[in-house]
């Protein structure tokens, strides 16, 4: 199964692309699912997958309906606590959901996506609106910050000692935790760990909504690099509401070149890869099917029915080190390599603590587990040239294996 990820600039059109998208996949004899936060015109708003036309189901998120049942799930499991502390249950009528809860609810349809608990056949691609970019990059993320999380709580090795949880509790003066709360935790890491298979799958692309202008020119200039640190692949930037070159209209006229210009600049720095797409402003809002298909039909490139997504190249890797001039060998020192486009040395901060290197880049923040070849290493050096970020490990000798 192939997933397009739609996110952009806030206000930009996020569901008109993700609509459009998605019935362009169908068009194509994909069989497609179209997940979104948001109601799509003249598409169903059931919570379950509908069809809308053929080939094509969508499946509106209700955040609120989620947290309630996820909260009241909670309370009947810890049922007994609750007794015995005198708590008073609450009726899922007096429950409002809080914020964050709509990040959770979309990664437990990711998950039920993934599978396929709203298909016996299964989908051929899945297209979803993800929030606007910067919460959608801290959405994207957040599966392996709660397994991490969850690893660093509640350590399933741990679970090894239970036979002996009585007589620490007598020591400790407190209760140890429970068995069901260690499976709790081990069945919600295997829930995330399907999120975060689906997210790094090399299947899984993801595609920028943005209309040209010089806000969103700067704004996407800033967000680049976070995309790239998340190790998340592009597959489009999609320019929406583009206006016609000529207008007779003066006003129209300005902002028309005012587009363009932002439109110049984007075909420039995206030179390597795959030119911004342009979607035509219809002069009005997406009134239905007819409209969004016209949309995808108007739109080359569009169509996301390529198996390989167009995707670049791993954001990171591994290579050895070359030989300094005039020697033999490199010590065996390895590199670890990081694309940042766009990051500048103020900005980044890198430190190692244990097996894990964590990163930051201007607002965004990030921590890599080390591959098991570099955990043997000691950091010495890094250095960030041409928009690339390269750390030197250099093998311990009391951890390294020894050769004859």
């Amino acid at each position: 199964m192939r997933t397009v990820l739609v996110t952009g600039l806030g206000g930009a059109g996020r569901t008109t692309v993700a609509a459009a998208t998605a019935l362009a996949g169908a068009r194509g004899g994909a069989r497609t699912l179209l997940i979104s936060a948001d109601t799509v015109p003249g598409f169903p708003t059931a919570t379950e997958p509908t069809a809308v036309s053929d080939g094509l189901w969508s499946v509106r998120i209700d955040s609120g309906a989620h947290f309630r049942s996820e909260l009241l799930a909670l309370q009947d499991k810890l049922s007994g606590v609750l007794d015995l502390l005198g708590g008073n249950r609450m009726d899922g009528e007096e429950l409002t959901e809080l914020p964050g809860s709509g990040a959770l609810a979309m990664l437990h349809a990711l998950r039920r996506a993934a599978r396929g608990d709203w298909s016996r056949a299964g989908y051929d691609l899945l297209v979803v609106e993800l929030p606007p970019l910067h919460e959608a990059l801290a959405l994207l993320a957040l599966p392996g910050q709660l397994r991490r999380y969850l690893r660093r709580l509640l350590p399933q090795e741990r679970q090894a000692a239970r036979a002996l949880r009585p007589m620490l509790a007598q020591l400790a003066g407190v209760p140890m935790p429970a068995q069901w709360l260690y499976e709790a935790a081990a069945r919600r890491d295997a829930e995330l760990a399907e999120v975060q298979t689906l997210i790094e799958d090399r299947a899984t692309t993801l595609r920028l909504v943005a209309e040209p202008g010089p806000a969103a020119e700067d704004a996407l200039r800033a967000a680049r690099t976070g995309v790239a640190l998340h190790g998340l692949r592009v597959d489009a930037l999609v320019a929406n509401r583009v206006l016609p070159r000529h207008a007779s209209d003066p006003w129209f006229a300005a902002l028309a070149a005012q587009q363009e210009k932002c439109l110049g600049h984007w075909h420039e720095e995206r030179s390597a890869g795959s030119p911004p797409l342009h979607m035509p402003h219809l002069g009005r809002d997406p009134q239905g099917p007819g409209d969004l298909a016209g949309l995808a039909d108007d739109t080359p490139g569009l169509s996301p029915d390529s198996r390989d997504g167009g995707r670049a190249e791993d954001p990171w890797w591994i290579e050895e080190a070359a030989a300094p001039e005039g020697q033999d060998d490199s010590d065996g020192i390895l590199v670890w390599c990081l694309r940042l486009p766009g990051a500048v040395k103020k900005d980044l901060q890198l430190v190692r603590r244990g097996n894990e290197l964590l990163l930051t880049v201007g607002p965004f923040h990030r921590i890599v587990p080390l591959e098991s070849a570099l955990r043997r290493c000691t950091v010495s050096g890094a250095a960030l040239t041409d928009g690339v970020l390269r750390v030197r490990f250099t093998p311990d000798p009391a951890l390294w294996p020894r050769t004859s």
